[in-house]
């Protein structure tokens, strides 16, 4: 039946029809939307409202040649952005390092013939085989299977390898518990298998764990109070530069 859902067959997808999918779907690989430099990751961190004031009160106090002050303010907002910068560029090595992980070649059933190709190519309905080293390519379902081990200790912390053989387990399944499925980034300890491509890229659970590395954590509640003061802060500048101003001219 999921054989016939991804439209494919024992022998696996013709050419034409993977190129057609992989068109579609996008190639088989886990990397962020946008490619951010470090230099702009770093100037992201001062885009809230209080660090802006900081450094609007940096540049009154050194035209004032308060130099202590402004050496303090200063201080206090390079480092902060420091350690914003440094926390988000580890998340965003992290993803990197997943997706270098994942980066090989597979053994492919194309139009009836075992073909290598790169995993980036590897499209949903695929039937790709597997043994002993084999790093696996995306999530699938085990069709069949030979002594077959699997090593996903990355994904769900196990210590030993699990086996993996075919047939139907409930949706609730757990992820640790679904021993009809591989899973991208994982690798065959021993035995062989023919599995059928169900998720790529992205879709996948090691995909989601990278794309996960990525976001900026929920804005707490603490932040998000920062976040008001800062703008109330600066809504209050501004009339105060106002009315000063003007008294001054009357």
């Amino acid at each position: 039946k999921l054989t016939q859902e991804l439209e494919s067959s024992s022998n696996g997808l013709g050419q034409k029809a993977a190129e057609v999918i992989l068109q579609r779907i996008g190639p088989n690989r886990i990397q962020s939307k946008v490619q951010i430099t470090s230099l702009g990751l770093f100037l992201s961190q001062f885009k809230s409202p209080i660090v802006l004031i900081l450094i609007a009160a940096t540049l009154i106090s050194a035209f004032l040649k308060d130099w202590i002050d402004a050496i303090i303010v200063l201080a206090i907002v390079i480092g902060s952005a420091l350690l914003s910068f440094f926390q988000e560029y580890s998340a965003n090595n992290a993803a990197q390092k997943l997706n270098q992980h994942i980066s090989f070649k597979s053994n492919v059933l194309r139009d009836s013939e075992l073909v290598t190709i790169q995993t980036e190519s590897i499209v949903p309905g695929d039937i790709v085989l597997l043994s002993a080293g084999s790093l696996i390519p995306a999530d699938g379902r085990v069709i069949e299977a030979s002594d077959f081990f699997v090593n996903q200790a990355v994904l769900t912390g196990e210590t030993f390898p699990v086996e993996k053989i075919p047939g139907v387990l409930p949706e609730q399944t757990s992820l640790a518990e679904r021993t009809n499925t591989v899973f991208m980034g994982t690798n065959v300890r021993n035995g062989t298998a023919k599995v059928l491509i169900v998720q790529t890229g992205l879709q996948t659970a090691f995909g989601q764990v990278a794309r996960r590395l990525t976001f900026r954590p929920p804005e707490t509640e603490f932040e998000h109070g920062i976040r008001r003061l800062g703008f109330l802060l600066t809504e209050i500048m501004f009339v105060l530069v106002l009315g000063i101003f003007f008294f001054n001219m009357f």
